[in-house]
């Protein structure tokens, strides 16, 4: 009688399938919600890396501006912080200020247009964003606000 007991309590103490099946679908469900917010904060660090990385490309301008006198044109573009120019106009002294073309968090590499859109006496850096095509609704400017 005493070893019935012990068996009887053994199982009563146990989860039975189906509640480690709804257990387990529960925390499926948790995760999968934890996920899909982690991947929308992806985004958001993205977006401030860009932010951050107009900030030091354009620092890089700055440099290449004071060692070649002016900003690169449109035409030279970025290029121009890796290799000197053979295009007018040739600058005067010039410094490699970068070691490649800087690329955008999707792997893209940045526009760049002087004069800028907006402001004609700055440059302006251009990202076109997670879809890589320049000219929609996703692009990100140095000259927006």
């Amino acid at each position: 009688m005493k070893y019935h007991r012990s068996i009887r309590r053994r199982v009563a103490a146990g989860f039975t399938l189906l509640e480690m099946v709804i257990v387990l679908g529960i925390i499926a469900v948790l995760l999968g919600g934890s996920i899909a917010l982690i991947g929308g904060v992806g985004e958001g660090a993205k977006l401030q890396r860009v932010r951050g990385d107009f900030q030091s490309i354009g620092s890089a301008l700055k440099t290449y501006k004071i060692n070649a006198g002016n900003y690169p044109t449109t035409q030279q573009g970025l290029k121009a912080l890796v290799d000197k120019p053979t295009s007018t106009p040739v600058p005067r002294d010039w410094v490699r200020v970068s070691k490649k073309v800087p690329t955008d968090p999707w792997q893209n590499e940045y526009g760049y247009k002087f004069p800028g859109t907006k402001d004609s006496s700055e440059f302006e850096l251009i990202s076109k964003g997670a879809d890589g095509i320049e000219g929609n609704e996703d692009d990100l400017s140095s000259q927006d606000d």
